[in-house]
C-alpha cells in the first residue's frame, strides 16, 4: 500500500517541480529600469555601469530562453531569477548617478562656453588690428575664420539646449583652440610689422 502510494505521489512531485513559471514580472521589471537608466543618459554618462547592466539583462534573458526551450517538467529558472534580482536596484543607483553626472558636465559645458566665446572676441579684435600689408588672400582666410567660429558658438547653444553636454564641451573646446590659433597667427603677423617698422640701429663710426 505504501509503495502504491509512492509511486502514485511521484508523477505529482513531478508535475509540481516541472511546471516552473518564467519570472516574466521581475524581467519586465528589470527591463523597466534599464530602459529609465538609458533614457537618463546612462550610456554617455555612466558607460561602464550601464554596460553591466545591460550584460546582466542579456545574460538573464538567455537563461530564461535557455530553459523555455528545455522539456516542461525540465524547466528551472532560479538562475534567472538571480540575474534579475539585483538589476532595478542597481539601474535605479546608476540612473541616480546619471543625473548628478548630467549636472556636473552641464556646468562644464556652460564654462567651456565661456572660454569659446571669450577666446572667439579675442580672435575678433585680432584680426580688426590684422596688418593691411599683410597678403590679401590670407587676410581674407583668416576674416573667414574668425566669422565661421562665431557661428559655431552657437552649436554650443544648441547642444546645451538639448541636453548635450559632453558633446557641447567638445565643440566649445574645438572653438577655443580655433580662435586661440588663429589669434597667435595675428600676433605674430603684427610683431613682423613693428619689427620693419622699428628704426634701425645707426653703424659703427670707425
Amino acid at each position: 500500500m505504501r509503495r502504491w502510494f509512492t509511486f502514485a505521489l511521484a508523477p505529482v512531485l513531478l508535475l509540481a517541480v516541472g511546471c516552473a513559471k518564467a519570472p516574466t514580472e521581475k524581467l519586465e521589471s528589470a527591463e523597466k529600469a534599464v530602459n529609465e537608466a538609458r533614457t537618463a543618459g546612462a550610456p554617455s554618462y555612466m558607460a561602464e555601469d550601464f554596460a553591466k547592466l545591460e550584460g546582466m539583462l542579456a545574460n538573464a534573458k538567455k537563461e530564461i530562453a535557455d530553459q523555455d526551450a528545455k522539456m516542461a517538467l525540465l524547466r528551472d529558472y532560479g538562475k534567472a531569477e538571480q540575474l534579475l534580482a539585483s538589476v532595478p536596484t542597481d539601474a535605479v543607483r546608476v540612473t541616480a548617478d546619471t543625473a548628478k553626472k548630467k549636472e556636473e558636465a552641464k556646468v562644464a559645458a556652460m564654462q567651456a562656453q565661456q572660454a569659446a566665446q571669450k577666446a572667439v572676441k579675442t580672435a575678433q579684435d585680432l584680426v580688426a588690428k590684422a596688418p593691411a600689408g599683410k597678403d590679401r588672400a590670407a587676410l581674407e582666410a583668416i576674416k573667414a575664420d574668425a566669422k565661421g567660429l562665431t557661428t559655431s558658438l552657437t552649436e554650443v547653444q544648441a547642444a546645451i539646449d538639448a541636453g548635450d553636454y559632453l558633446a557641447a564641451q567638445a565643440k566649445a573646446k574645438a572653438i577655443r583652440e580655433k580662435s586661440e590659433a588663429v589669434a597667435t597667427e595675428i600676433r605674430n603677423a603684427l610683431a613682423k610689422v613693428s619689427a620693419a617698422k622699428a628704426p634701425k640701429g645707426k653703424p659703427a663710426k670707425k
